[in-house]
């Protein structure tokens, strides 16, 4: 299993609770894009009905996943959006009620009951209670322990530098000289994905773009659920911490990414009421691992053996079900539906 983000840690969790012997190789805990990611569980507007499918299976899949393990605890705060045309706000809710999608619409009062440290109360809003928040790195983290105690070992701090196919698996190349056989390899490694796939002679399509959000010094609570608006999107961690971008992917930081830190903390401080006492602890640069259209690549590879593929830019939301998934078709042989439009083979 190479990657330890947040979907590498949950395939590599889902093989181990099924028996098989596992090990987990991550150059960095928790990845790259994993520690910086918004971290918000939904299926939310924007996409057709076959990946809103997999994102809501994946949504109650995390429920599934907290219930097996210990100290894996997620917030189902909801979520408040705005952050669209009028029109098109209406649209969205119509289409996803219509899928079974917990949404309604609500009022300048109902909004201001419930976030009651808005500045600017927009006149309507869309409510989704179902939407929440896993914590990314406690996730990660929870998740390896647990699969730990169940028999997985761990190589971290160590980049892997290449992959070789062979008739009995396949090779992993490591950068402290070391090479490791395995019946199986799982690559889940987020940005890092097509460059390790390439040494296979593999092309993944494969963008990184990178996202910048702002975190606050841990405050009294404030906020009750995520906010999406048009300016900004926010949410407050279990810490107390504010977490902003300017959407849920975060800001391009430009030449600037101090100058773009400030700037967007600026627009937080006006956002909430008595946003002026809040102050900057960090601002962090994720590079999120998206395939060129926007969806998952999952699945074995045509004519590559001993070879499992997942990389995805929503990991938070899809995790669970990823996991679940690549278990299944790696142990029992079966495809899963719910992943056959996500095979890379759609790319030609």
């Amino acid at each position: 299993m190479i990657g330890g983000g947040i979907v590498g840690a949950s395939i590599a969790w889902h093989l181990t609770a099924a028996g098989a012997a596992v090990t987990l190789i991550a150059e960095k805990p928790s990845g790259v894009a994993t520690p910086n990611s918004f971290a918000w569980i939904n299926a939310s507007w924007g996409n057709p009905h076959e990946y809103f499918a997999l994102r809501s299976r994946s949504m109650r899949e995390w429920t599934r996943l907290s219930d097996a393990v210990p100290d894996l605890s997620l917030s189902w705060q909801g979520g408040i959006c705005w952050d669209l045309p009028e029109h098109d706000l209406l649209a969205y809710a119509k289409e996803h009620a219509s899928w079974g999608y917990d949404i309604r619409r609500i009022d300048r009062d109902e909004i201001a009951a419930l976030e009651p440290a808005l500045c600017d109360i927009p006149p309507f809003a869309l409510h989704v209670r179902e939407e929440g928040v896993a914590e990314p790195v406690a996730a990660v983290t929870a998740l390896v322990a647990d699969a730990g105690r169940r028999g997985m070992e761990v190589i971290d701090g160590v980049a892997v530098t290449g992959l070789r196919s062979g008739n009995s698996g396949m090779d992993v190349v490591l950068a402290d000289g070391r090479t490791l056989n395995a019946r199986q390899v799982v690559l889940a490694a987020g940005a890092g994905t097509a460059a390790l796939a390439a040494t296979l002679g593999i092309d993944i399509p494969l963008e990184t773009p990178p996202g910048l959000l702002v975190h606050s010094r841990p405050i009294p609570k404030l906020l009750n659920g995520l906010l999406l608006a048009p300016e900004l999107h926010l949410r407050q961690t279990a810490e107390g911490r504010l977490v902003a971008g300017t959407d849920f992917g975060g800001l391009d930081p430009g030449a600037d990414p101090q100058g773009a830190a400030e700037g967007l903390f600026a627009a937080v401080r006006r956002f909430v009421k008595n946003g002026a006492a809040l102050e900057m602890e960090a601002f962090t640069i994720g590079y999120r691992p998206t395939p060129r259209d926007g969806f998952p690549v999952v699945g074995p590879v045509d004519g590559i053996d001993h070879l499992y593929l997942a990389v995805t830019h929503s990991g938070i939301t899809l995790a669970p079900a990823l996991g679940l998934f690549a278990a299944k078709e790696i142990l029992e042989k079966r495809p899963e539906q719910l992943l056959a439009p996500y095979r890379l083979a759609r790319f030609g």
